[in-house]
């Protein structure tokens, strides 16, 4: 099975509070601290504190130092995907070992897989690279919706 890391999920949920926050607070938000991000999603203060550092240093955060600081997104939540989250996070995303940024594997003569298993690969890339932060966060209007209408369908 196909799963994100902790520290993905945990980027993610950041992001998405990040988002939430910039649009109750705009047009001037404010940045948030890490221990504000961890204790709305009940996340391990000294693991988000890290993953906020990765994205920082990243470039999909920036960090803001002093009393009233923490961190803010550096772009608007529209423009900033899943997948370079994701990718800030853990690394280049492959699902087999045949397809990595060092070469072709030892099968790359007989192998009648990778070129099936690339296929999958880049669809999961273009659909994280399709979901937008901004996407993530849900108005109250899309929340009711959900609740009320029983099934979801998630169009992406």
């Amino acid at each position: 099975m196909l799963r994100l890391t902790k520290k993905a999920d945990y980027g993610l949920m950041a992001l998405k509070y990040l988002a939430e926050q910039a649009a109750t607070a705009a047009p001037h938000p404010t940045a948030q601290s890490a221990k504000d991000i961890a204790e709305a999603y009940h996340i391990p203060p000294q693991l988000l504190a890290k993953i906020l550092q990765t994205l920082t240093k990243g470039g999909i955060l920036v960090s803001h130092a002093g009393t009233n600081g923490g961190y803010a997104l550096a772009r608007p939540a529209h423009d900033i995907s899943a997948f370079e989250v994701i990718r800030a996070i853990d690394g280049p995303l492959f699902i087999t070992s045949c397809i990595t940024i060092h070469g072709t594997c030892d099968l790359h003569g007989h192998c009648t897989i990778k070129e099936p298993l690339r296929k999958v690969n880049d669809s999961i890339k273009d659909l994280l690279s399709g979901i937008r932060i901004s996407d993530l966060v849900e108005d109250a209007a899309t929340a009711s919706h959900a609740i009320a209408g029983g099934l979801v369908t998630i169009g992406i």
